[in-house]
């Protein structure tokens, strides 16, 4: 059955209090049996100095809310945050936040885990990294398109 619940996705440049984030989310959440959550931040090593994020405007948020959307038609959830960043960030920065909260624990963990699935394939953003004093560019991993193609086979 699909939700009603309005989800609260949004696009930062600036960074974000992920624990002050979740909960704010959490608190609301009544309603719910069970919160699933995901973190995602600037992992240190390798050399990573700094890592940009940037994004085409006109799609990335449409899509992220389309993303959200299709989170809520495949299971019942009370609430879905979805948070990203944008632009440069340091080792430790959080980039993105995904929180679903559901009445039954697997629609949360499922719902977390597909929208993260599809921001690491199918998203709108285009990642590098400085090492070194040097930027590259970072492409997805083909273990990140296999997670995305697991949820279109369930279509």
């Amino acid at each position: 059955m699909p939700s009603s619940v309005l989800a609260d996705v949004r696009l930062l440049t600036e960074s974000f209090d992920a624990g002050a984030e979740l909960a704010r989310f959490t608190a609301a959440q009544v309603e719910a049996g069970g919160i699933a959550s995901f973190l995602g931040q600037v992992r240190a090593g390798g050399g990573v100095e700094a890592l940009e994020l940037r994004h085409y405007g006109p799609l990335t948020l449409p899509g992220m809310e389309a993303l959200a959307a299709e989170a809520q038609r495949r299971w019942t959830l009370e609430g879905l945050l979805m948070i990203h960043r944008s632009g440069e960030m340091v080792p430790g920065d959080p980039i993105v936040l995904v929180a679903a909260a559901a009445r039954h624990r697997r629609d949360a963990f499922a719902a977390a885990e597909f929208a993260m699935d599809h921001l690491k394939s199918e998203s709108w953003f285009w990642k590098r990294e400085k090492v070194g004093g040097q930027w590259s560019w970072i492409e997805p991993r083909p273990v990140d398109f296999e997670d995305k193609r697991r949820w279109d086979a369930a279509g």
